[in-house]
């Protein structure tokens, strides 16, 4: 029994369209870059409360696929040496760290800031005070810091930044914090 019109129409429809749609996959996997800039990219943002100093800062230091100065910057400045009132440029791949732990928790606060940028003076101090401050401290590189989360588990958060596997990783009980380095990848 012949097919009706409609039904010949109807199969001729879907066979086409399934073309058009195979065409256009092709076309997406051939021009990636394409497709990819039309996505918007979102920025990554940090939030900051310095527990020595009292500062709270909240600004993005990284949007349309490229690192702000100004944000970084600003951030530099309230993770400075409060002893030594010196700041030095904080490493982006920290912040990135940073950005991808808090993305993992799903807790969206600030980070208590203990320690952030030390100067070479302020490491020797501390070194001599405690054995937990290592004499060549990825603090004073600017790729180091001292933080918790407030209404988070630093436990938790410890083991959070382990299963990233982006540096340094040590936690610290007694003071509840968390170490977070972007230096070769070690546990503590």
């Amino acid at each position: 029994m012949p097919k009706k019109p409609e039904e010949n129409n109807s199969v001729e429809l879907s066979r086409r369209g399934f073309l058009t749609s195979v065409a256009g996959m092709a076309m997406a996997l051939a021009a990636p870059g394409a497709i990819a800039s039309a996505v918007p990219v979102r920025d990554r943002e940090l939030s900051f409360y310095n527990t020595h100093t009292g500062e709270k800062l909240s600004t993005a230091f990284w949007s349309d696929g490229k690192y702000l100065d100004d944000g970084i910057e600003e951030i530099s400045w309230l993770m400075r040496d409060h002893r030594a009132g010196l700041a030095s440029p904080m490493d982006p791949k920290l912040l990135d760290l940073l950005h991808q732990l808090q993305t993992k928790v799903g807790h969206q606060g600030e980070f208590h800031v203990i320690s952030g940028y030390r100067s070479p003076a302020t490491n020797e101090m501390l070194n001599k005070r405690s054995s937990g401050v290592a004499k060549r401290s990825y603090h004073m590189l600017g790729k180091a810091i001292d933080v918790r989360m407030p209404g988070f588990d630093s436990k938790q958060l410890h083991k959070a930044a382990i299963s990233l596997k982006g540096g340094g990783v040590g936690y610290y009980s007694s003071s509840n914090f968390v170490h977070l380095d972007v230096g070769r990848v070690r546990y503590w």
